[in-house]
């Protein structure tokens, strides 16, 4: 028994040692910098400069029109983009699932494709599709839909749709290979006991698939919605850190040029942070709240 003790506890510090380089670089990385993120939320930070303030960066985004109107921004993001693409990604699962017998694979691969093809080269890709004189525009010119050139990255209300799109594009097959996966998880047997009785396919997929496929959809729905409020890649690539004129400026672009490049003041830039991760937080309560109700009826 005492060597099965000793053997024991040498596993046990071996476990441990194990995990040891984690540990260290969680507390380095992630745990060091939340805790110290509550002291400077109090301070005015600028390198050597620092001022205890209390709540004074709070006060000072309540006079922000620009953090204001990057909120904004990622509000309109996340209520079109989110739900547009998640009602393509079900569409697109659907097909998949039962309406493309050949190929499948290739197709699959086709549509997730996007989600790993590295930033840079979509950047580049858009751009060249959506110039004044791009391909987009030159299609639609030929076919006389419009008459002038669209500013798709220089006019503000196109640049909008222009982030749109790319988020749309980038991410849909993504959250396509959830719900395929969620979909093939299903029985069968329910299908079949549900065209026994004569149910449509509409019927089925609002019947069993869709409370069936709940949880799913209620994981791709927070994740896309965080993922929305933490919008940087798009707006600082694509309209040139959030041009034209802030009109697709987005809350964590803004927090990180005034973390580094405006007044480089990380107070300032970490309370904008703590809003924008309370409000990440609201919403995935709500939607929590709204699907999981929704599940149990």
């Amino acid at each position: 028994m005492e060597k099965r003790g000793i053997y024991q506890r040498y596993l046990n510090r071996f476990g441990w040692l194990c995990v040891a380089p984690s540990i260290v670089l969680f507390c380095a990385f992630m745990l060091y910098p939340i805790l110290s993120s509550l002291y400077y939320v109090t301070r005015r930070w600028k390198g050597m400069s620092n001022t205890f303030i209390g709540l004074g960066n709070f006060a000072r985004m309540a006079k922000d029109n620009v953090f204001q109107n990057a909120i904004g921004h990622n509000f309109l993001f996340m209520f079109i983009q989110v739900p547009l693409m998640i009602f393509l990604a079900l569409v697109l699962a659907v097909l998949l699932n039962q309406g493309i017998r050949r190929f499948r694979g290739p197709v699959r691969l086709a549509i997730f494709l996007p989600a790993i093809t590295s930033l840079v080269v979509v950047s580049v890709l858009f751009r060249v599709l959506l110039q004044a004189n791009g391909m987009l525009n030159n299609l639609l010119l030929e076919a006389h839909l419009i008459s002038t050139p669209i500013g798709w990255l220089n006019d503000s209300g196109w640049a909008k749709v222009t982030i749109i799109l790319a988020m749309t594009w980038r991410w849909t097959g993504y959250n396509m290979v959830f719900f395929l996966v969620g979909m093939q998880s299903i029985d069968t047997e329910i299908y079949e006991a549900a065209e026994v009785d004569g149910a449509s396919k509409i019927r089925q997929f609002f019947r069993i698939t869709m409370p069936l496929l709940a949880p799913v959809i209620l994981f791709s729905a927070v994740t896309s919605t965080s993922g929305t409020m933490q919008l940087f890649d798009e707006p600082n690539i694509l309209t040139w850190q959030g041009g034209p004129a802030n009109a697709t400026m987005t809350a964590a672009l803004y927090i990180y040029r005034q973390a580094f490049f405006i007044n480089a003041d990380f107070g300032y830039a970490t309370a904008m942070s703590y809003i924008v991760v309370l409000i990440s937080g609201v919403f995935a309560i709500v939607q929590m709240r709204l699907l999981g109700d929704r599940r149990s009826k």
